[in-house]
């Protein structure tokens, strides 16, 4: 179920979007498959913990965050993911349905610079059987998110899982 205080700030915010419900997921990749959506047009959202704060870092499903760009980035010393505990105590979350509303949790939001290539992207709604359907560049404007290059492609990889299960 997706939160009413979700739905209510993207109304308030007169964001266009589409509630997609699907069977229960708990990966960007699962959706993929699930929903027959290619994953350049799904977002994955990370929570990453700096020396000096939390950020969200929202990139397509088919890239893995690169903790170096990452590092340069930002200018800090030490970026990991944030550990689950984190996700739950700190911004009441369940991990792996976080949401790339990052001025919900008073964190600043990145998106990776191949997201906007996408129109629409699917992202989590903190749900794991609905997901939400919007334009890439409302997402951006909504959180003024910065833009960079942060992920890189392991599409190649997840294509020989695919054949190796077939």
């Amino acid at each position: 179920m997706i939160s009413k205080k979700i739905i209510a700030y993207l109304d308030k915010s007169k964001i266009k979007y589409d509630l997609v419900k699907h069977k229960k997921v708990f990966t960007a990749f699962d959706l993929s498959q699930t929903l027959k959506e290619k994953m350049h047009k799904i977002a994955k959202t990370l929570l990453v913990k700096t020396d000096k704060k939390y950020v969200l870092v929202v990139l397509p499903a088919h890239y893995r965050l690169d903790m170096v760009k990452v590092k340069k980035f930002l200018k800090v010393k030490k970026a990991e993911l944030a550990p689950e505990q984190v996700m739950k105590k700190v911004f009441k979350v369940v991990p792996g349905a976080m949401t790339p509303f990052g001025s919900l949790h008073k964190v600043e939001v990145i998106l990776d610079k191949a997201l906007i290539k996408a129109k629409d992207v699917l992202i989590s709604a903190g749900s794991f059987t609905e997901s939400m359907r919007l334009k890439a560049k409302d997402l951006q404007k909504l959180e003024n998110a910065t833009m960079a290059d942060l992920g890189k492609i392991v599409e190649k990889k997840i294509k020989k899982v695919l054949k190796k299960k077939k």
